[in-house]
């Protein structure tokens, strides 16, 4: 299944822990029992404390975290039962990550059920490997203490670390448990906004499989086989000299779906370091505006989801962020068209699409499941 056409037209590791884990050592006393005898000291502690993996208990042996009758051991040592283990767990990166660490949050609607937020670009929104702190999850736990109790900080969804936008995050556990439901059912609507390469012709519908990259497993792309089923919206806001200022809207939420779609388009997002193209051909003072972006031009704009309390339906808007709206206005000002700030308001009133416009099954999901 491929087509693209022009109609005259994120992971996250589950094993992670699933809410604020603590970051101090502690000890676990044992007594091996007789069945275990003549096992391993690393096998035997892996049947005792299944919570912890077999590497990490492993490496805590060999780190003398583990006492055998008051003695450091080898992981390979055999028991005979009856012995005194003293375990001292060591917080892992993973649970380490888990704190609150105070940080500047733009954010949009707060109560006592849900946060709204504008994340910028360059902020991770949970913690993985390279980025153990510093993020998203962080500031959130700052911010609220309350979400140490909620599975991954009451954060349901995400964006890449180099888009900006809306995001919602639940503050309770009946919030979480119903914004993951409407995730599910796609009743939550998230438009972005983005700025291509080229003259995109007319709006339209890309619609192939996405799965990992042959050729490079950090990256996505369109592939013939064993990908996934990926559908992206795209609406044309405005053309420039040589790009053009999109809207998006998706069917399914597949890894970088829009960059990888409009790659696959031809017309990859303005500034994307994964995609786009950097020897892409316009004026200077464009090419400058471009590099300094130092991201990918795209931008969570509208944000619709049932409230989990009063169920009614709630929107939201970001304003395009100061790096893309300068380039924005460089390429009005290229295309002789006013920049100024009052234009951007009678621009975004005279471009503005109902949500009417887009089809019912229009979303952009990329589910965290979570423990109950």
């Amino acid at each position: 299944m491929q087509n693209i056409s022009f109609d005259n037209e994120t992971d996250y590791n589950d094993d992670l822990p699933f809410a604020a884990a603590p970051n101090a050592e502690t000890c676990i006393n044992l007594t091996v029992p007789l069945d275990l005898a003549g096992m391993r000291l690393d096998a035997a502690l892996a049947k005792l404390l299944p919570d912890y993996s077999r590497s990490r208990l492993t490496a805590w042996i060999k780190e003398g975290a583990v006492t055998v009758n008051e003695k450091t051991a080898q992981p390979k040592d055999k028991l005979i039962g009856g012995e005194y283990l003293a375990v001292t767990v060591r917080p892992s990166e993973e649970n380490l990550a888990f704190t609150p660490e105070a940080m500047d949050l733009d954010i949009v609607y707060e109560d006592d059920t849900v946060i709204v937020l504008n994340k910028p670009a360059g902020l991770v929104v949970h913690p993985a490997a390279g980025n153990w702190t510093g993020t998203l999850l962080n500031g959130l736990l700052a911010h609220a203490p309350e979400l140490s109790q909620i599975p991954r900080a009451g954060i349901v969804h995400r964006l890449d670390k180099d888009t900006s936008g809306l995001m919602v995050v639940a503050k309770t556990l009946p919030a979480q448990n119903s914004l993951v439901q409407q995730l599910q059912e796609r009743t939550v609507k998230r438009i972005y906004r983005a700025v291509a390469d080229g003259i995109v012709p007319f709006d339209g519908k890309i619609e192939t499989l996405i799965g990992r990259d042959p050729h490079n497993r950090l990256k996505m792309a369109v592939v013939k086989f064993g990908g996934k089923p990926a559908v992206t919206h795209v609406k044309v806001l405005e053309r420039y000299a040589a790009h053009s200022y999109i809207e998006c809207a998706l069917e399914t939420g597949r890894t970088h779906q829009i960059r990888v779609h409009m790659r696959e388009a031809n017309h990859p997002l303005a500034g994307d370091p994964v995609y786009g193209n950097p020897r892409h051909p316009c004026a200077d003072n464009i090419k400058e505006a471009v590099r300094h972006l130092n991201r990918q031009a795209l931008h969570a704009y509208r944000l619709s989801f049932i409230h989990p309390a009063t169920q009614e339906t709630v929107s939201f808007e970001a304003p395009i962020p100061a790096d893309m709206y300068h380039l924005l206005s460089l390429l009005r000002l290229e295309a002789g068209l006013d920049s100024s700030l009052s234009h951007e308001d009678e621009w975004h009133e005279k471009n503005q699409h109902d949500d009417d416009d887009w089809d019912d099954d229009d979303y952009d999901v990329e589910v965290i499941y979570v423990r109950n």
